[in-house]
């Protein structure tokens, strides 16, 4: 009996249940509305922001890892600053092994940091293919060029 009531279950159909591009509640909740719930948690959180910030605060100087954490990371965001790195033009594909030793140089020295010399590795990974691009580009002109029929 069990075996039989497995066999006979009901299996969804082929294809999409709605029409695509059609919602299947049209009538449904407006685009960007908020739930109930967030908002009644932020009318709740309104008045006593000054006093749970400050109990983080002191929780965190009083050691608590977890009320640190938060304030490294939510309350003081990280925000971009400026780095002054001298290094090679990138002109060519020759010039990326500088550029890159001159990153990895600046970290181990302590001139940047390990984040900030990622994100400076990354514009440098975004010119080499700028360059990629741009010679690629070139090549296949050159080869349409050849191949047009003159005049």
């Amino acid at each position: 009996m069990v075996a039989d009531s497995l066999h006979k279950q009901r299996r969804r159909g082929a294809g999409r249940p709605f029409t695509k591009g059609q919602s299947g509640n049209p009538a449904g909740r407006p685009v960007g509305s908020r739930n109930a719930a967030t908002e009644l948690a932020q009318a709740l959180l309104d008045g006593e922001a000054d006093a749970l910030m400050r109990n983080c605060v002191e929780r965190a100087l009083a050691g608590d890892a977890t009320a640190m954490k938060l304030c490294l990371e939510r309350l003081v965001p990280r925000r971009g600053r400026s780095v002054r790195l001298d290094l090679p033009e990138i002109a060519s594909a020759a010039d990326i092994a500088p550029a890159m030793g001159a990153i990895a140089r600046a970290v181990a020295a302590g001139a940047v940091t390990p984040y900030d010399g990622a994100e400076l590795s990354r514009i440098v990974e975004g010119c080499v293919r700028a360059l990629e691009i741009g010679e690629f580009e070139r090549r296949l002109r050159e080869l349409e060029d050849a191949v047009a029929p003159r005049d």
